[in-house]
């Protein structure tokens, strides 16, 4: 029987499940606020994790809340400041899309530099799909760089720089208390300068209430991830 997509909310589990994470020296690109990066180095405390960040505010906030084995560095993933081959682990999760297309295949090829031969990339990205998409596609249609970060890996592996170790395809339940939840955590955000008009967000709005019920709107985000591995010991 066809159960469908796994169901998950927490993608650490779908980590350990496919990477050793004890004692694992970990590069983050584009780590956000680094809640996974927290979980990890709280489930694993003898990982080490660096997190790079090009958003000046979300990269303040970060520093302003710092924690043990933890580094973050303000620099995307296209030119990365340190030296060559120190990580056993890179992730980029929803992150990889965000890179300037042309320089989509730069940031492989730096993300290849700095992990040890034998290193795995861990990259989770959304699929252009589903009803939560349908709304965000109004003010943020990313149908092109989600299809050309995908384009970016294949030409990667074809280019011999990596060996495929795994692929898998998972939904992540999202919810949102109200639409204010909504406009504070999508629309008014500070890693992208969104021109809302009024009646472009009353469109959003529209589409986005007849999902709001009792315990707010629910939908589920389709990803698809992809395990990459530099080849050597």
């Amino acid at each position: 029987m066809n159960m469908g997509p796994r169901i998950e909310r927490d993608e650490l589990a779908i980590l350990a499940e496919l990477l050793p994470l004890a004692d694992q020296h970990v590069i983050e690109l584009g780590c956000g606020g680094a809640r996974l990066a927290r979980d990890l180095l709280a489930r694993y405390p003898d990982a080490r994790v660096t997190g790079l960040e090009v958003d000046a505010i979300q990269h303040a906030k970060n520093l302003a809340a710092p924690a043990e084995r933890l580094t973050f560095i303000a620099a995307g993933a296209e030119a990365i400041p340190l030296p060559q081959a120190q990580f056993d682990l890179a992730l980029m999760l929803k992150s990889l899309h965000h890179v300037p297309l042309p320089l989509m295949d730069q940031a492989l090829r730096e993300v290849h530099r700095v992990l040890r031969p034998g290193g795995h990339l861990y990259v989770s990205e959304p699929v252009y799909a589903g009803e939560l998409n349908q709304i965000t596609r109004l003010f943020n249609d990313e149908g092109q760089v989600r299809a050309a970060a995908q384009a970016a890996l294949d030409r990667a592996l074809a280019a011999g720089q990596w060996e495929p170790a795994a692929e898998l395809r998972f939904e992540v339940p999202v919810q949102y208390a109200d639409f204010a939840d909504f406009e504070r955590r999508m629309l008014d955000v500070t890693y992208a300068e969104r021109q809302l008009d009024d009646a472009l967000r009353q469109r959003v709005r529209a589409l986005f209430e007849p999902h709001v019920g009792p315990g707010g709107a629910h939908f589920k985000r389709p990803m698809h991830a992809r395990l990459l591995r530099k080849p050597g010991s």
